[in-house]
């Protein structure tokens, strides 16, 4: 069973293209919103979408992430309406991956075989939890991988090397490199150390890795794209959302990839 991610990555090799790995909050800041932000940002050039379940204590997560996750819970958004925004935009005719990135607690209350069986339905390619150690995700990488999903592991600078090779033995899809010790949140510079543990990393795996946490402009784009496939970027684009009206919301998310693409904006 083929998946979106394999083909995206390996498309995006053979164009010497960084990949862009946006994070949004699913139903901030409103449901309807947030789908049009998703599919303006696939649209402006993104080329794979992180979707945020909301969660109530989202332990990886700096300040902005969990003031939209707090708000999207206030907008009644939970796992249901999550799947809802994947099968939306498929109907919409998006065929780029869309990931699911939350936590453990709530999907294994949902369900975890039921939410893998309809995360397959729905489109979802993969799903990344934080909170998911690689020492106890084989049962959980197996129910994806039976309905074609990917467990994305994470690895930090904390990371040892039997971590490391642990993560990397059964991953597929990519892997997930934290820039940095801490939560997610945009600052202004990336570690060096960054290079380094990609490098670490690259002993282990010949997997695509992404560099995100701290994310937020061109260059930060440009220093990831010499030493890895793409930058993933969460906090500052939700910043660009929430700075305006939600009316204005698809226009700003749109803009803000264009300019980490840099690409002139109309």
């Amino acid at each position: 069973m083929s998946n979106r991610i394999d083909k995206t990555l390996e498309t995006l090799k053979q164009q010497q293209t960084t990949a862009i790995v946006p994070f949004i909050t699913v139903g901030f800041p409103n449901i309807s919103t947030s789908k049009e932000v998703a599919k303006g940002i696939l649209d402006a050039g993104a080329n794979m979408l992180e979707l945020g379940v909301p969660f109530s204590d989202p332990l990886a997560d700096g300040a902005t992430i969990q003031m939209t996750s707090f708000k999207a819970l206030e907008n009644g958004v939970n796992i249901h309406s999550s799947l809802d925004m994947v099968r939306h935009l498929r109907n919409q005719g998006i065929n780029a991956p869309l990931i699911f990135m939350g936590y453990l607690n709530p999907f294994i209350h949902y369900g975890f075989e039921k939410l893998a069986e309809e995360a397959q339905e729905a489109g979802l390619d993969g799903m990344i939890i934080p909170d998911l150690p690689p020492d106890e995700a084989s049962p959980y990488q197996s129910i994806l991988e039976d309905r074609g999903l990917y467990l994305i592991p994470l690895l930090a600078p904390t990371s040892t090397d039997e971590r490391i090779k642990k993560a990397c033995d059964k991953a597929k899809g990519f892997i997930y490199c934290v820039s940095l010790t801490g939560v997610t949140q945009a600052r202004q510079n990336l570690s060096s150390k960054v290079e380094h543990l990609v490098k670490s990393i690259r002993l282990h795996t010949k997997l695509p890795i992404l560099v995100g946490f701290g994310v937020s402009t061109h260059e930060h784009v440009e220093f990831i794209s010499r030493f890895a496939e793409g930058a993933v970027v969460g906090s500052a684009l939700l910043n660009s959302i929430d700075s305006v009206h939600p009316k204005e919301a698809v226009n700003a998310a749109a803009r803000f990839i264009r300019d980490l693409r840099n690409v002139p904006n109309n």
